[in-house]
């Protein structure tokens, strides 16, 4: 058998100094900066944090979640403190029964784990609930008062304190459960994806930085204003979307419409009213707080009420600016013809003929056809037929569906 001679030990100096060698290339490889620049992902997140509103980010595993909250807990200057709630159990969010003294006098309390004394001892921070889709039905009960009230057994997280939580889809979770609706309907659900641009930038060395929006004091009254407006109208006229409890356990698991959270939607809008956000940014934020259909409702009725007042175009149509956006101008042109209809006269008639004219001079004149036609049925017996109408042959025959509507109009009461 071949005798091999020894090699000569590696002194543990060596070792560390290779290893010291390899510490600066990975110091070097960790040296990133940032730099403003829009991103609508990041604002939508951040308003919800400035309006202390639990957050979840949906995305796909790798997306950049957790490097999203660990740079927007460094641009906030919070402590991040990151607990993966499928390692844990239920007693170490609901609080771990210690006896005292005498139980039967002073009871038995509940304490809370380490980490939510190391928060309430900063009196600030960022609470990073990772991996929450893969925490069982029990250890989501136990969230609930944590995400809710703030809760952690005996102990009250201090109002510096923000929630964010990260959950993979159930399809690409090891071992996922779908979100429970109480823990579901107490979070802004943003789905997280990637940009490529930013990505590539960012391995360039410069990621987007994450800021709190600039809120302008001077506009938090008209803006709370704007939001009780903007929701109340909506559910006055909807009153089904108050509470929708979805028939599938998946949506069950994402944003839903409750009163708690059109309570969170009010908030959100009114922040970001206040920060003059992007209309792509208040519509995550709605859709992340009660779902994709009644968000686009809500975000369509607010639309309409920058819309100009059917009664001041009326009253003359010579002065009416119409929008240029096609469903907006059509929203306005139902909303004329809906006014005569409710206080019938024929001066009203006559002016929402010159507001169909001024929108066909304006453009689009195929969004006037059904206004038009609709506008031609309200005429009565005494009505003359204004000259306007005819401004708008060629697109359509008003004057002569008018008369037809007219007639028909008679027939129908003469029987």
């Amino acid at each position: 058998m071949p005798i091999y001679p020894k090699c000569a030990p590696v002194s543990d100096r060596a070792h560390t100094s290779e290893l010291d060698v390899a510490g600066e290339l990975l110091a070097l490889l960790g040296e990133v900066t940032t730099e403003p620049r829009p991103d609508t992902q990041l604002e939508a997140l951040t308003l919800a944090v400035a309006a202390d509103l639990p957050v979840l980010l949906w995305g796909e595993p790798g997306i950049g979640k957790t490097a999203a909250l660990t740079q927007l807990a460094e641009s906030l200057d919070l402590p991040l403190t990151t607990v993966i709630a499928s390692v844990h159990e239920p007693s170490d969010f609901s609080g771990l029964p210690i006896i005292g003294d005498d139980p039967a006098e002073h009871g038995v309390p509940m304490a809370p784990p380490d980490w939510a004394v190391r928060l309430v001892r900063a009196g600030r921070g960022l609470l990073f609930l990772d991996e929450l889709s893969t925490a069982p039905p029990a250890v989501q009960a136990a969230l609930l008062r944590l995400v809710l009230e703030r809760r952690i057994g005996a102990l009250r997280l201090p109002p510096g304190v923000r929630i964010v939580a990260a959950a993979n889809p159930r399809s690409s979770a090891a071992d996922g459960w779908e979100l429970s609706p109480p823990l579901a309907n107490r979070f802004v659900h943003l789905h997280w994806t990637h940009d490529h641009d930013v990505v590539v930038r960012g391995l360039g060395g410069t990621w987007p930085r994450a800021t709190l929006p600039r809120l302008e004091p001077e506009k938090f009254a008209a803006a709370v204003a704007f939001a009780r407006s903007a929701v109340c109208g909506l559910l006055a006229a909807r009153p089904n979307l108050v509470h929708q409890l979805p028939s599938g356990e998946t949506r069950r698991g994402g944003a839903w419409p409750s009163p708690r959270s059109w309570d969170m939607t009010l908030r959100l809008i009114a922040f970001a009213t206040a920060a003059g956000s992007a209309k792509d940014v208040l519509s995550l934020l709605v859709r992340g707080s009660v779902g994709d259909g009644p968000g686009f409702e809500l975000l369509t009725s607010i639309d309409r009420m920058d819309l100009p007042d059917p009664e001041v175009l009326l009253a003359d149509p010579a002065a009416a600016d119409l929008p240029e956006r096609g469903d907006l101008r059509r929203a306005v042109l139902d909303g004329v013809v809906a006014a005569v209809r409710r206080h019938p006269a024929k001066s009203r008639w006559d002016a929402a003929w010159a507001v169909l004219v001024k929108a066909v001079e304006s453009g689009a004149p195929d969004l006037v056809v059904v206004p038009a036609t609709t506008l031609a049925t309200l005429r009565q017996d005494n009505w003359d037929v204004p000259a306007s109408i005819e401004e708008l042959a060629g697109m359509v025959s008003v004057a002569q569906g008018a008369d037809r509507a007219a007639a028909r109009v008679a027939a129908k009461a003469g029987r």
